[in-house]
């Protein structure tokens, strides 16, 4: 794949060099962030390369996944099981700002590069380490899926219809905010040294529920002081009537979210029910609650009776919070996500030896005017920058860096 080489001069991380030691989702979703705004990140793959690659793929050999999430980076196939691939990796850590890895507490102390052998190596790196239950902790050595500290982490149980098992949203949710977290602590810390303030502090450790349990709001305060234990409740969340996706008369859905007092009586009124705006049993959140089902009824009731659109319009214009429910293709095909630049079309060879075809892909979050992220390449070819990156920034000879590069395709060819 041709790697589009745009300036990142103005963007906010040119300059800063992260090593990526992870697999799956959470490691390789946190360096993406510092890659969509200018930062050089090295991916070390294991030779076979890291298995999000082989997620999802119906045809071709590189998952759609894995060119979403390996965007911005550079390949280098290494394997850590040998002293040449240790040594090499102990080189790219003494040039890297944020070391990234996501195995179970303890692997990267049996390959002998723990936290204390990397500030030798680099007493300014930050690492962030990124597991299924922290580093510490009676449940440390588990093993931990996302899926696992989903439901670990309270996210599962709340999720769904009530007479049904628990459900989960269909992505990688307790991966992804792992990330986001991961992220935010390493560049907390880098803040901190750019500030001139001495700290010991070099690690950032996320535990995959932790991030999860973040998200769950007063879960727990409030079985403390009320006694209340949040159950499943389909579309809905207790206590924020009326909110749910109603549908519509051309059977699509829209959620609406009239929740708040005054967006209430503009709901109201937008459905031709007036009186109820006026309604003083409805100002508060209690009163809409007691009577919840009457005016989801009547929500519902008014939705069947326009399409889509035409609900979208009118809630639009009077100022209540609506959006539809979208698929893949919805997305893909919204004015507003063509003019944020959230839906951006690259060329990809999708299938082996065949010609390359746009695809759309997901764009880059935050907006940053001035210093805008970017695409500046997707998800890279299996070891496609292993002799370069050996050699201009491990600092391998040409010759010691082509033996090693070698050595790691044979170990692919023969395994």
């Amino acid at each position: 794949m041709t790697q589009n080489q745009q300036d990142t001069s103005n963007m906010p991380l040119d300059g800063i060099r992260v090593l990526e030691l992870g697999n799956y989702i959470a490691a390789p979703f946190a360096s993406r962030i510092f890659g969509d705004f200018g930062a050089d990140v090295i991916k070390i793959e294991k030779p076979g390369g890291d298995e999000l690659r082989d997620w999802r793929r119906p045809v071709g050999d590189i998952s759609m996944l894995f060119r979403t999430v390996g965007r911005n980076k550079r390949s280098v196939v290494l394997d850590l099981r040998t002293g040449a691939g240790i040594d090499a990796v102990k080189r790219l850590i003494a040039a890297s700002d944020v070391i990234i890895e996501n195995f179970r507490p303890g692997t990267i102390e049996k390959w002998g590069i723990g936290p204390d052998v990397i500030a030798g190596l680099n007493s300014d790196a930050v690492l962030v380490r990124i597991s299924g239950y922290g580093q510490t902790g009676p449940y440390r050595n588990r093993a931990g899926f996302g899926s696992a500290a989903e439901s670990f982490g309270g996210l599962r149980y709340v999720t769904g219809e009530a007479d049904r098992p628990a459900a989960r949203a269909a992505a990688s949710m307790a991966d992804t905010v792992a990330g986001l977290y991961g992220a935010l602590g390493a560049l907390m810390l880098m803040l901190q040294r750019a500030r001139g303030r001495h700290s010991d502090a070099r690690v950032v450790d996320v535990g995959l529920y932790e991030g999860v349990f973040s998200l769950l709001e007063s879960l727990v305060p409030e079985y403390d002081a009320y006694g209340m234990v949040r159950q499943r409740s389909g579309g809905k969340l207790p206590g924020v009537v009326p909110m749910g996706a109603y549908p519509c008369s051309d059977d699509l859905e829209i959620v609406i979210g009239g929740n708040a007092s005054s967006v209430f009586k503009r709901l109201m009124n937008v459905i031709g029910r007036p009186d109820l705006a006026e309604d003083e049993s409805l100002v508060t959140a209690e009163g809409r609650q007691a009577r919840e089902e009457e005016l989801n009824d009547l929500i519902t009731a008014w939705t069947r009776s326009v399409p889509l659109k035409e609900a979208q319009k009118l809630l639009d214009a009077a100022g209540v919070p609506a959006g539809p429910v979208y698929d893949a293709p919805g997305i893909a095909e919204d004015e507003h996500y063509q003019a944020r630049g959230m839906v951006e079309e690259h060329l990809v060879q999708v299938e082996t030896d065949a010609e390359p075809r746009p695809v759309r892909f997901p764009g880059v979050v935050p907006k940053i005017p001035g210093a805008e992220g970017s695409t500046r390449w997707l998800g890279p070819e299996l070891g496609e920058h292993t002799l370069e990156v050996l050699r201009d920034v491990a600092g391998l000879d040409e010759d010691a860096a082509r033996a090693l590069a070698d050595s790691t395709t044979d170990a692919l060819v023969k395994g």
